[in-house]
């Protein structure tokens, strides 16, 4: 098994790359309408336009404004898990910002990352925004001709699955399951583009990152069978 403290424990918040599809230039537009067909099939509610809000799951059409990182430090009885974000307007300087960390903090091979659902949308869309900003892929998120064996991913998702790939069990659901306090208590992540755009207020998208970060600590620790961290023992640099 990993040793904990050598696990980073990451979430992304992304939003559509504008505040509405009208500002979108003409050429994304037509590109948009072509994806967003196929998401409205047979939903006859829903354009072009009002989909528009989803896009930012998309990393052609989304950016990361958020990356929060947590990691457990010192042992049982003492152990605290150690939260920093990076967040802002600006993509570039938040994915630089979160690979210069990265190149502290990775200084053996022994380390890996945990995030929920982090396989199919964390890890992947981080470096396809690195590659769009032009930005080098830190060795330990570039999975390009690696074995399996080779790459340092946890998923508490993937975990929860035992091998079973039929449906999707939501962090707030997991946490829920397992007894731990849902990180949901303010917005969720449909509502993110939301408090981007029109509320301005990046803060509350960190507290928001920061909390998942967090439930995604409490439920690799239960899953695992160690002790869960008292909020005494949360800091938030």
């Amino acid at each position: 098994m990993v040793t904990l403290n050598n696990i980073l424990f990451l979430d992304i918040e992304t939003v559509p790359q504008y505040d509405c599809y009208d500002k979108m230039p003409a050429e994304w537009k037509s590109l948009w309408d072509l994806k967003a067909a196929y998401l409205i099939r047979n939903k006859e509610e829903e354009t072009v336009e009002t989909i528009y809000n989803r896009a930012g799951i998309y990393s052609e059409f989304g950016k990361i404004v958020c990356i929060s990182c947590g990691n457990i430090q010192g042992y049982n009885p003492t152990k605290k898990l150690v939260i920093k974000s990076f967040y802002g307007d600006d993509e570039r300087e938040v994915l630089l910002q979160f690979t210069e960390m990265l190149k502290r903090w990775t200084t053996d091979a022994n380390k890996c990352f945990c995030a929920h659902n982090g396989k199919e949308f964390d890890f992947p869309f981080l470096c396809r925004r690195m590659i769009i900003n032009n930005i080098p892929i830190p060795p330990i998120l570039n999975t390009r001709g690696k074995k399996p064996w080779e790459i340092n991913h946890l998923d508490t998702m993937d975990l929860w699955r035992f091998g079973d790939y039929k449906t999707f069990t939501s962090l707030n659901l997991l946490a829920c399951t397992l007894g731990i306090p849902t990180p949901k208590d303010d917005i969720d992540g449909s509502k993110v583009w939301e408090v981007y755009w029109k509320d301005k207020n990046l803060e509350r998208i960190a507290t928001y990152c920061q909390k998942d970060v967090i439930t995604t600590v409490q439920v690799y620790l239960r899953m695992t069978g160690e002790e869960q961290i008292d909020a005494e023992s949360i800091e938030i640099k």
